[in-house]
């Protein structure tokens, strides 16, 4: 298999991933990451599904995206404005059905799933590195353009104006959002080394 196939793999792998990742952390209750709740926040506002605007508002970035720096779109850009939505409603419909009223502890359960899955995702197709999705262009370009401030703080911006959004337009915001905003990165780092750099090899 040639390194191209892997990333491609990797790439489609962990845009699934993060879907059925964003559905389990729905179900949770408990939060969901910062973008989540922004497009929660609007899907509330038109009384429609997360899947519809999470195509919509992507693809809104998705044109600012192009207009400011077209070489960050690329096979995973694609790929997650088409997957990610319609796989986290399909995800969430499906543990509705399975688990109809989930206690606490199945919650807290869902939330580590969800948050564990997420990060493997992320590890997955920052590694094989086909482009990165619209969302987290806006921040790259913001520190491309804004370079006194160091990334994370304009990753901290944006995630801070989403999950505010979210939260005046009734998305939930818990301790899945605080966990997603402060550990994700540590997280991604250990399967990044334990997991997507060693696929590569």
């Amino acid at each position: 298999m040639t390194r191209l196939t892997k990333k491609r793999i990797m790439a489609i792998s962990g845009t699934t991933l993060c879907g059925c990742s964003v559905g389990i952390l729905q179900d949770s209750a408990l939060g969901l990451d910062p973008f989540s709740c922004f497009v929660t926040g609007i899907a509330n506002i038109f009384g429609s599904s997360y899947g519809t605007f999470y195509l919509i508002v992507t693809s809104i970035l998705l044109l600012v995206v192009i207009f400011l720096k077209r070489s960050y779109i690329g096979y995973t850009t694609l790929a997650n404005l088409l997957l990610t939505g319609i796989i986290a409603d399909y995800t969430l419909a499906f543990l509705n059905g399975f688990v109809t009223a989930p206690t606490y502890l199945i919650r807290i359960i869902l939330l580590l799933s969800g948050l564990g899955l997420m990060c493997l995702a992320a590890s997955l197709y920052f590694t094989a590195a086909l482009g990165v999705s619209a969302y987290d262009a806006i921040a790259l370009i913001s520190a491309d353009k804004y370079r006194a401030l160091p990334f994370k703080y304009h990753r901290v911006i944006t995630d801070g104006f989403c999950v505010t959004i979210g939260l005046i337009f009734g998305a939930n915001v818990g301790i899945g959002t605080l966990i997603t905003a402060f550990f994700m990165g540590p997280m991604i780092q250990w399967f990044n080394n334990h997991v997507s750099e060693p696929l590569l090899r």
